[in-house]
């Protein structure tokens, strides 16, 4: 079985998958944190892998950057390859001042300066929220952990390098915690395909205090952050 941009035969996929938007970062988690990982598929270098955590089988793939490639390879990965529950898994930039780098973000909610969602809901306002039992896995799991959650919404930008001078104070001041590319639009196919969406994010940036993660505080923070969600997956009653 392929599609236009995975080359995996039927079944490659766990019925859950962690979506990183960085490809080499699917391969960490693959090589680092699963067990008896294979590679599935590498079409245009977005890599995907599955294996086992706990016992659990589950899959990682690369996403891409941005609503548009997400959007992609969580389409697919549902309607080919039978996949119920989709997690994004990558960083932000905290807007609120409570934030810390390296603080777990659960986006409870997206908005976005995207169309996309209105699009899919007639050009109406769209409600772009995360599964209810994904999210709660995720909370009991930090719960075991002793692990401090922040819990809200967060704002999916279709631009890196936003125009606007006033678009983080005017995120802060709507109590908006963090700004990312991506959760809007999973949120979205979730809804239109009938699946679980849930996106968590490490503070790697704090863009009212300028602050910046190093590379090895990423990698540090990310992955206490992927241990977290593969937890809470890995513990969850298989989807239906």
């Amino acid at each position: 079985m392929s599609t236009p941009h995975i080359d995996a035969p039927a079944g490659a996929f766990a019925d859950t998958v962690l979506l990183p938007g960085d490809p080499l970062r699917a391969r960490h988690i693959a090589e680092t944190l699963f067990e008896d990982a294979t590679e599935v598929t590498a079409v245009r270098g977005m890599l995907g892998f599955t294996g086992h955590y706990r016992g659990r089988r589950l899959s990682v793939m690369g996403s891409g950057m941005g609503i548009p490639s997400i959007s992609i390879y969580a389409t697919e990965l549902v309607r080919h390859y039978g996949v119920r529950r989709l997690l994004r898994v990558g960083t932000c930039g905290a807007v609120q001042d409570h934030l810390a780098l390296g603080d777990v973000v659960v986006a409870a909610g997206a908005g976005t300066d995207s169309r996309v969602n209105r699009r899919r809901f007639g050009g109406m306002d769209f409600p772009a929220i995360a599964s209810w039992p994904l999210l709660q896995a995720v909370a009991r799991a930090a719960e075991a952990r002793h692990a401090a959650l922040s819990v809200g919404a967060v704002f999916s930008s279709d631009l890196f390098y936003a125009p606007e001078p006033d678009l983080v104070s005017t995120l802060s001041r709507m109590g908006v915690l963090a700004i990312e590319m991506e959760a809007a639009g999973l949120y979205g196919v979730a809804a239109a395909e009938g699946v679980e969406a849930l996106a968590v994010c490490t503070v790697s940036d704090h863009l009212l205090r300028g602050e910046h993660m190093g590379a090895a505080e990423r990698q540090s923070g990310v992955d206490a952050m992927l241990r977290l969600v593969l937890d809470a997956v890995s513990a969850m009653p298989v989807p239906r």
